[in-house]
Protein backbone atom coordinates (compact mmCIF):
# COMPACT_ATOMS: atom_id res chain seq x y z
CA UNK A 1 0.00 0.00 0.00
CA UNK A 2 2.94 2.37 0.67
CA UNK A 3 4.51 1.75 -2.37
CA UNK A 4 1.16 2.49 -4.74
CA UNK A 5 0.83 5.25 -2.57
CA UNK A 6 4.21 6.70 -3.16
CA UNK A 7 3.66 6.00 -7.13
CA UNK A 8 0.66 7.94 -7.30
CA UNK A 9 2.06 10.68 -5.36
CA UNK A 10 5.61 10.35 -7.71
CA UNK A 11 2.58 10.79 -10.46
CA UNK A 12 0.68 13.58 -8.86
CA UNK A 13 4.13 15.48 -8.86
CA UNK A 14 5.03 14.74 -12.68
CA UNK A 15 1.90 15.76 -13.79
CA UNK A 16 2.14 19.37 -11.70
CA UNK A 17 5.59 19.29 -12.95
CA UNK A 18 4.39 18.90 -16.33
CA UNK A 19 1.69 21.28 -16.03
CA UNK A 20 3.95 24.21 -15.03
CA UNK A 21 6.29 23.26 -17.87
CA UNK A 22 3.42 23.98 -20.36
CA UNK A 23 2.52 27.15 -18.56
CA UNK A 24 6.14 28.82 -18.52
CA UNK A 25 6.04 27.51 -22.39
CA UNK A 26 3.05 29.57 -22.95
CA UNK A 27 4.22 32.35 -20.82
CA UNK A 28 7.65 32.45 -23.06
CA UNK A 29 5.40 32.52 -26.31
CA UNK A 30 3.18 34.93 -24.99
CA UNK A 31 6.17 37.32 -24.27
CA UNK A 32 7.66 36.94 -27.54
CA UNK A 33 4.66 37.45 -29.50
CA UNK A 34 3.68 40.37 -27.18
CA UNK A 35 7.21 42.22 -28.09
CA UNK A 36 6.84 41.07 -31.93
CA UNK A 37 3.82 43.05 -32.09
CA UNK A 38 4.57 45.88 -30.40
CA UNK A 39 8.07 46.78 -32.36
CA UNK A 40 5.72 46.09 -35.93
CA UNK A 41 3.67 49.26 -35.02
CA UNK A 42 7.02 51.65 -33.37
CA UNK A 43 9.50 50.45 -35.65
CA UNK A 44 7.26 50.69 -38.80
CA UNK A 45 7.15 54.68 -38.39
CA UNK A 46 10.39 55.95 -40.62
CA UNK A 47 8.39 54.11 -43.62
CA UNK A 48 4.70 55.79 -42.63
CA UNK A 49 6.08 59.36 -41.79
CA UNK A 50 6.81 60.01 -45.48
CA UNK A 51 2.90 59.03 -46.57
CA UNK A 52 1.77 61.31 -43.48
CA UNK A 53 3.72 64.25 -44.80
CA UNK A 54 2.03 63.52 -48.72
CA UNK A 55 -1.35 62.63 -46.89
CA UNK A 56 -1.57 66.27 -44.59
CA UNK A 57 1.13 68.67 -45.89
CA UNK A 58 3.11 68.00 -42.65
CA UNK A 59 7.08 69.31 -42.14
CA UNK A 60 9.80 66.49 -40.98
CA UNK A 61 9.46 68.23 -37.53
CA UNK A 62 5.82 67.59 -36.99
CA UNK A 63 5.20 64.10 -38.88
CA UNK A 64 8.23 63.17 -36.22
CA UNK A 65 5.39 63.48 -33.86
CA UNK A 66 4.91 60.08 -34.80
CA UNK A 67 7.97 58.74 -33.74
CA UNK A 68 8.37 61.19 -30.44
CA UNK A 69 5.01 61.56 -29.07
CA UNK A 70 4.55 57.25 -28.30
CA UNK A 71 8.23 57.23 -27.30
CA UNK A 72 7.78 60.11 -24.66
CA UNK A 73 4.38 58.01 -23.60
CA UNK A 74 6.19 55.21 -23.09
CA UNK A 75 8.64 56.74 -20.83
CA UNK A 76 6.76 58.25 -18.48
CA UNK A 77 4.10 55.06 -18.16
CA UNK A 78 7.22 53.40 -17.75
CA UNK A 79 7.65 55.90 -14.26
CA UNK A 80 4.55 56.06 -13.76
CA UNK A 81 2.71 53.14 -13.99
CA UNK A 82 5.68 50.68 -13.87
CA UNK A 83 5.07 49.72 -10.22
CA UNK A 84 1.45 48.05 -11.40
CA UNK A 85 2.80 44.82 -12.07
CA UNK A 86 4.60 44.44 -8.53
CA UNK A 87 0.95 45.74 -6.58
CA UNK A 88 -1.91 44.13 -8.88
CA UNK A 89 0.02 41.34 -10.22
CA UNK A 90 1.66 40.40 -13.43
CA UNK A 91 -1.31 38.85 -15.27
CA UNK A 92 -3.62 41.66 -14.48
CA UNK A 93 -1.18 43.98 -15.93
CA UNK A 94 -0.57 42.35 -18.98
CA UNK A 95 -4.46 41.92 -19.92
CA UNK A 96 -4.83 45.40 -19.23
CA UNK A 97 -1.74 46.87 -21.36
CA UNK A 98 -3.03 44.35 -24.09
CA UNK A 99 -6.31 45.69 -24.27
CA UNK A 100 -5.60 49.37 -24.40
CA UNK A 101 -3.06 49.03 -26.69
CA UNK A 102 -5.74 47.23 -28.79
CA UNK A 103 -8.40 49.76 -28.19
CA UNK A 104 -6.44 52.47 -29.43
CA UNK A 105 -5.11 50.36 -32.87
CA UNK A 106 -8.13 49.57 -33.84
CA UNK A 107 -9.61 53.22 -33.89
CA UNK A 108 -6.80 54.25 -36.46
CA UNK A 109 -9.55 53.00 -38.73
CA UNK A 110 -11.81 55.56 -37.51
CA UNK A 111 -9.69 58.74 -37.89
CA UNK A 112 -8.61 60.95 -40.41
CA UNK A 113 -6.65 63.67 -38.63
CA UNK A 114 -3.63 63.88 -38.20
CA UNK A 115 -3.79 64.92 -33.85
CA UNK A 116 -6.39 62.10 -33.70
CA UNK A 117 -3.64 59.84 -34.62
CA UNK A 118 -1.40 61.17 -32.65
CA UNK A 119 -3.78 61.10 -29.65
CA UNK A 120 -4.31 57.07 -30.41
CA UNK A 121 -0.12 56.54 -30.67
CA UNK A 122 0.11 58.28 -27.18
CA UNK A 123 -2.59 56.39 -25.66
CA UNK A 124 -0.70 52.88 -27.39
CA UNK A 125 2.15 53.99 -26.17
CA UNK A 126 1.04 54.37 -22.56
CA UNK A 127 -0.54 50.61 -23.13
CA UNK A 128 3.15 49.59 -23.80
CA UNK A 129 4.73 51.28 -20.95
CA UNK A 130 2.10 49.03 -18.78
CA UNK A 131 2.34 45.46 -20.45
CA UNK A 132 5.93 46.10 -21.48
CA UNK A 133 7.03 46.10 -18.08
CA UNK A 134 4.59 43.51 -16.62
CA UNK A 135 6.10 41.32 -19.28
CA UNK A 136 9.37 42.09 -18.09
CA UNK A 137 8.35 41.84 -14.79
CA UNK A 138 6.94 38.43 -16.09
CA UNK A 139 10.51 36.78 -17.22
CA UNK A 140 11.89 37.31 -13.94
CA UNK A 141 8.93 34.77 -12.71
CA UNK A 142 9.91 32.14 -15.07
CA UNK A 143 13.71 32.05 -14.58
CA UNK A 144 15.39 29.69 -12.96
CA UNK A 145 18.52 31.82 -12.66
CA UNK A 146 20.15 35.28 -13.09
CA UNK A 147 21.80 33.77 -16.26
CA UNK A 148 18.77 32.02 -17.51
CA UNK A 149 16.81 35.52 -17.12
CA UNK A 150 19.54 37.41 -19.47
CA UNK A 151 19.25 34.68 -22.07
CA UNK A 152 15.79 34.75 -22.29
CA UNK A 153 15.69 38.33 -22.77
CA UNK A 154 17.37 38.08 -25.29
CA UNK A 155 14.93 35.88 -27.14
CA UNK A 156 12.64 38.57 -26.42
CA UNK A 157 13.93 41.28 -27.99
CA UNK A 158 15.41 38.92 -30.58
CA UNK A 159 11.75 38.68 -31.69
CA UNK A 160 11.27 42.54 -31.42
CA UNK A 161 13.67 42.38 -33.95
CA UNK A 162 11.75 40.50 -36.28
CA UNK A 163 8.90 42.75 -35.28
CA UNK A 164 11.25 45.34 -36.12
CA UNK A 165 11.52 43.76 -40.13
CA UNK A 166 7.71 43.13 -40.61
CA UNK A 167 6.46 46.42 -39.36
CA UNK A 168 7.96 48.23 -42.02
CA UNK A 169 7.56 45.48 -44.56
CA UNK A 170 3.70 44.62 -44.10
CA UNK A 171 3.16 48.82 -44.47
CA UNK A 172 5.13 48.63 -47.82
CA UNK A 173 3.34 45.59 -48.86
CA UNK A 174 -0.23 47.49 -47.86
CA UNK A 175 0.88 51.10 -49.65
CA UNK A 176 2.00 49.31 -52.91
CA UNK A 177 -1.56 47.23 -52.50
CA UNK A 178 -3.30 50.58 -52.57
CA UNK A 179 -4.23 50.07 -49.09
CA UNK A 180 -4.04 52.47 -46.24
CA UNK A 181 -0.90 52.29 -43.80
CA UNK A 182 -3.29 52.50 -41.00
CA UNK A 183 -4.87 48.62 -41.48
CA UNK A 184 -1.21 47.97 -39.88
CA UNK A 185 -2.46 49.31 -36.52
CA UNK A 186 -6.17 47.61 -37.27
CA UNK A 187 -3.75 44.01 -37.89
CA UNK A 188 -2.00 44.51 -34.25
CA UNK A 189 -4.93 44.70 -32.61
CA UNK A 190 -6.45 42.19 -33.63
CA UNK A 191 -3.37 39.79 -32.63
CA UNK A 192 -3.82 41.86 -29.10
CA UNK A 193 -6.84 40.42 -29.03
CA UNK A 194 -5.55 36.61 -29.42
CA UNK A 195 -2.90 37.32 -27.02
CA UNK A 196 -5.53 38.97 -24.05
CA UNK A 197 -7.69 35.30 -24.66
CA UNK A 198 -3.95 33.43 -24.38
CA UNK A 199 -3.11 35.48 -21.32
CA UNK A 200 -6.41 35.07 -19.78
CA UNK A 201 -5.84 31.17 -19.66
CA UNK A 202 -2.56 31.04 -18.66
CA UNK A 203 -1.57 30.07 -15.03
CA UNK A 204 1.03 32.78 -13.69
CA UNK A 205 3.67 31.88 -11.64
CA UNK A 206 3.48 33.68 -8.51
CA UNK A 207 6.32 35.98 -7.25
CA UNK A 208 9.00 34.75 -5.35
CA UNK A 209 11.72 36.61 -3.38
CA UNK A 210 12.18 37.43 0.52
CA UNK A 211 11.45 41.21 0.07
CA UNK A 212 8.62 42.71 -0.35
CA UNK A 213 8.47 46.27 -0.37
CA UNK A 214 5.94 48.66 0.29
CA UNK A 215 4.98 49.23 -4.00
CA UNK A 216 3.63 52.85 -5.01
CA UNK A 217 4.72 55.92 -7.23
CA UNK A 218 6.64 57.22 -4.31
CA UNK A 219 8.99 53.99 -4.34
CA UNK A 220 9.31 54.20 -8.52
CA UNK A 221 11.12 57.99 -7.94
CA UNK A 222 12.98 56.52 -5.06
CA UNK A 223 14.57 53.90 -7.26
CA UNK A 224 15.65 56.67 -9.88
CA UNK A 225 18.51 57.86 -6.96
CA UNK A 226 19.63 53.84 -6.36
CA UNK A 227 23.06 53.61 -8.07
CA UNK A 228 22.38 50.70 -9.45
CA UNK A 229 19.12 51.67 -11.13
CA UNK A 230 20.64 54.43 -12.17
CA UNK A 231 23.71 53.46 -13.82
CA UNK A 232 22.17 50.59 -16.01
CA UNK A 233 19.41 52.89 -16.84
CA UNK A 234 21.72 55.32 -18.08
CA UNK A 235 23.77 52.62 -19.86
CA UNK A 236 20.36 51.79 -21.73
CA UNK A 237 20.11 55.51 -22.35
CA UNK A 238 23.46 55.71 -24.07
CA UNK A 239 22.71 52.32 -25.89
CA UNK A 240 19.24 53.67 -27.41
CA UNK A 241 20.78 57.15 -28.36
CA UNK A 242 23.70 55.20 -30.39
CA UNK A 243 21.30 52.81 -31.95
CA UNK A 244 18.25 55.03 -32.70
CA UNK A 245 20.83 57.13 -34.65
CA UNK A 246 20.76 54.13 -37.45
CA UNK A 247 17.29 53.90 -37.85
CA UNK A 248 16.43 57.73 -37.59
CA UNK A 249 19.32 58.60 -39.65
CA UNK A 250 20.77 56.18 -41.35
CA UNK A 251 19.60 56.22 -44.53
CA UNK A 252 19.18 59.89 -44.69
CA UNK A 253 23.31 60.03 -44.03
CA UNK A 254 23.46 57.26 -46.98
CA UNK A 255 20.88 59.07 -49.32
CA UNK A 256 23.84 60.55 -51.47
CA UNK A 257 26.14 57.26 -51.24
CA UNK A 258 27.00 56.44 -55.50
CA UNK A 259 29.97 54.17 -54.82
CA UNK A 260 30.14 50.55 -55.76
CA UNK A 261 27.76 49.25 -52.84
CA UNK A 262 24.43 51.31 -54.04
CA UNK A 263 22.59 48.53 -53.28
CA UNK A 264 23.80 48.00 -49.85
CA UNK A 265 22.73 51.91 -49.08
CA UNK A 266 19.17 51.14 -50.29
CA UNK A 267 18.87 48.03 -47.96
CA UNK A 268 20.76 49.16 -45.11
CA UNK A 269 18.22 49.73 -42.77
CA UNK A 270 16.80 46.17 -43.39
CA UNK A 271 20.30 44.65 -42.96
CA UNK A 272 20.53 46.09 -39.54
CA UNK A 273 17.37 45.07 -38.35
CA UNK A 274 18.05 41.86 -39.82
CA UNK A 275 22.08 41.16 -38.42
CA UNK A 276 20.35 42.68 -35.05
CA UNK A 277 17.34 39.94 -34.80
CA UNK A 278 19.48 37.42 -35.84
CA UNK A 279 22.30 38.33 -33.51
CA UNK A 280 19.63 38.68 -30.26
CA UNK A 281 18.80 34.94 -30.90
CA UNK A 282 22.48 34.43 -30.88
CA UNK A 283 23.13 36.32 -27.65
CA UNK A 284 20.85 33.94 -26.12
CA UNK A 285 23.04 31.12 -26.62
CA UNK A 286 26.44 33.22 -26.55
CA UNK A 287 25.51 34.57 -22.25
CA UNK A 288 24.85 31.07 -21.68
CA UNK A 289 28.79 30.40 -22.18
CA UNK A 290 30.85 33.90 -22.21
CA UNK A 291 30.82 35.73 -19.00
CA UNK A 292 28.76 38.72 -19.45
CA UNK A 293 30.92 41.53 -18.75
CA UNK A 294 33.14 40.86 -20.90
CA UNK A 295 30.86 40.13 -23.75
CA UNK A 296 29.42 43.73 -23.28
CA UNK A 297 33.10 45.33 -23.15
CA UNK A 298 33.60 43.75 -26.65
CA UNK A 299 30.56 44.38 -28.14
CA UNK A 300 30.36 47.84 -27.16
CA UNK A 301 34.15 48.32 -27.99
CA UNK A 302 32.99 47.12 -31.49
CA UNK A 303 30.08 49.54 -32.22
CA UNK A 304 32.06 52.66 -31.10
CA UNK A 305 34.83 51.22 -33.71
CA UNK A 306 32.30 50.76 -36.28
CA UNK A 307 31.21 54.52 -35.49
CA UNK A 308 34.48 55.81 -35.38
CA UNK A 309 35.27 54.05 -38.55
CA UNK A 310 32.64 55.69 -40.28
CA UNK A 311 33.06 59.36 -39.05
CA UNK A 312 37.11 59.26 -40.27
CA UNK A 313 36.51 57.24 -43.38
CA UNK A 314 33.06 59.12 -44.85
CA UNK A 315 30.35 57.60 -45.85
CA UNK A 316 32.15 55.21 -48.48
CA UNK A 317 33.14 52.77 -44.59
CA UNK A 318 29.89 53.73 -43.45
CA UNK A 319 27.66 52.11 -45.71
CA UNK A 320 29.11 49.11 -44.57
CA UNK A 321 30.26 49.99 -41.00
CA UNK A 322 27.15 50.90 -40.07
CA UNK A 323 24.44 48.27 -40.97
CA UNK A 324 27.03 45.57 -39.26
CA UNK A 325 26.84 47.95 -36.01
CA UNK A 326 23.56 45.80 -35.99
CA UNK A 327 25.27 42.88 -35.13
CA UNK A 328 27.21 44.01 -32.53
CA UNK A 329 24.49 45.78 -31.02
CA UNK A 330 22.24 43.00 -30.88
CA UNK A 331 23.49 41.85 -27.48
CA UNK A 332 23.56 45.32 -25.67
CA UNK A 333 20.08 46.32 -24.48
CA UNK A 334 18.52 42.74 -23.71
CA UNK A 335 21.48 42.27 -21.42
CA UNK A 336 22.07 45.77 -19.67
CA UNK A 337 18.17 45.60 -18.92
CA UNK A 338 18.14 42.39 -17.85
CA UNK A 339 21.32 42.66 -15.51
CA UNK A 340 19.64 45.84 -14.04
CA UNK A 341 16.26 44.06 -13.14
CA UNK A 342 18.22 41.34 -11.66
CA UNK A 343 20.31 44.10 -9.47
CA UNK A 344 16.41 44.11 -7.45
CA UNK A 345 14.23 41.54 -5.75
CA UNK A 346 11.83 39.98 -7.43
CA UNK A 347 9.00 41.45 -6.21
CA UNK A 348 10.14 44.80 -7.56
CA UNK A 349 10.82 43.43 -11.15
CA UNK A 350 8.43 45.66 -12.73
CA UNK A 351 9.49 48.88 -10.71
CA UNK A 352 13.06 48.45 -11.78
CA UNK A 353 12.03 47.76 -15.39
CA UNK A 354 9.52 50.75 -15.48
CA UNK A 355 12.27 53.18 -14.35
CA UNK A 356 14.72 51.45 -17.18
CA UNK A 357 12.08 51.72 -19.87
CA UNK A 358 11.82 55.62 -18.74
CA UNK A 359 15.10 56.26 -19.73
CA UNK A 360 15.21 54.30 -22.54
CA UNK A 361 12.28 55.64 -24.11
CA UNK A 362 13.55 59.42 -23.30
CA UNK A 363 16.78 58.29 -25.06
CA UNK A 364 15.14 57.12 -28.29
CA UNK A 365 12.73 60.34 -28.30
CA UNK A 366 15.88 62.54 -27.42
CA UNK A 367 18.87 61.05 -28.99
CA UNK A 368 17.49 61.53 -32.87
CA UNK A 369 15.84 65.19 -32.01
CA UNK A 370 19.73 66.07 -30.67
CA UNK A 371 20.97 65.01 -33.92
CA UNK A 372 18.90 66.46 -36.09
CA UNK A 373 19.24 69.97 -34.23
CA UNK A 374 23.09 69.08 -34.14
CA UNK A 375 22.91 68.43 -38.06
CA UNK A 376 21.07 71.75 -38.61
CA UNK A 377 23.04 74.17 -36.78
CA UNK A 378 26.14 72.58 -38.58
CA UNK A 379 24.35 73.11 -42.32
CA UNK A 380 22.24 70.02 -42.60
CA UNK A 381 24.52 67.20 -43.15
CA UNK A 382 23.81 64.22 -41.03
CA UNK A 383 26.90 63.33 -40.65
CA UNK A 384 27.54 65.82 -37.95
CA UNK A 385 24.27 64.26 -36.29
CA UNK A 386 26.43 61.19 -36.53
CA UNK A 387 29.86 62.36 -34.77
CA UNK A 388 27.46 62.87 -31.47
CA UNK A 389 26.25 59.50 -31.99
CA UNK A 390 29.60 58.40 -31.93
CA UNK A 391 30.48 60.36 -29.07
CA UNK A 392 27.04 57.97 -27.42
CA UNK A 393 28.64 54.99 -28.46
CA UNK A 394 32.35 56.10 -26.95
CA UNK A 395 30.62 57.00 -23.46
CA UNK A 396 28.81 53.73 -23.52
CA UNK A 397 32.16 51.81 -24.55
CA UNK A 398 33.77 53.28 -21.11
CA UNK A 399 30.99 52.15 -19.18
CA UNK A 400 31.39 48.75 -20.07
CA UNK A 401 35.13 48.86 -19.96
CA UNK A 402 34.82 49.88 -16.01
CA UNK A 403 31.87 47.39 -15.71
CA UNK A 404 34.36 44.73 -16.90
CA UNK A 405 37.37 45.91 -15.02
CA UNK A 406 35.22 46.36 -11.46
CA UNK A 407 32.49 44.45 -11.95
CA UNK A 408 30.55 46.56 -9.10
CA UNK A 409 27.46 44.31 -9.36
CA UNK A 410 29.39 40.63 -8.80
CA UNK A 411 28.33 40.52 -5.39
CA UNK A 412 25.10 41.55 -5.63
CA UNK A 413 23.90 39.42 -8.16
CA UNK A 414 25.89 36.50 -5.98
CA UNK A 415 23.40 37.53 -3.01
CA UNK A 416 20.04 38.16 -5.52
CA UNK A 417 20.89 34.61 -7.17
CA UNK A 418 20.93 32.93 -4.08
CA UNK A 419 17.64 34.47 -2.28
CA UNK A 420 15.60 35.23 -5.31
CA UNK A 421 15.81 31.81 -7.77
CA UNK A 422 16.04 28.84 -4.63
CA UNK A 423 12.69 27.83 -5.51
CA UNK A 424 9.55 28.74 -7.62
CA UNK A 425 5.96 27.47 -7.88
CA UNK A 426 3.08 28.01 -9.65
CA UNK A 427 -0.32 29.38 -9.35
Amino acid sequence: MNQIGQAKCLGGASEREAEVLHSRTLIKGLTYVMFLVFAMTTDAVGVIIPELIREFSLSHTAAGAFHYVPMAAIGLSGILLGFLADKFGRKLTVILGLILYALACFLFIAGSTFGFFVALLAVSGVAIGVFKTGALALIGDISSSGREHTSTMNLVEGFFGVGAIAGPALVAYLLANGVSWKYLYVIAGGICMGLVVLAACVNYPVTQGAHRPQVDLRRTLAMTRNPYALGFSLAAALYVGTEAAIYVWMPTYLLGYDGSAVWLASYSLTVFFVLRAGGRFLGGWVLQRCRWTAVMLWFSAAIFLCYLGSMIFGVGAAVYLLPLSGLFMSMMYPTINSKGISCFPKGEHGTVAGVILFFTALAAAAGPLLMGVFSDLMGGDARYGFYLATVFAGLLCLGMLYNHLRNPTRQLLAALEASEYSGRSSE
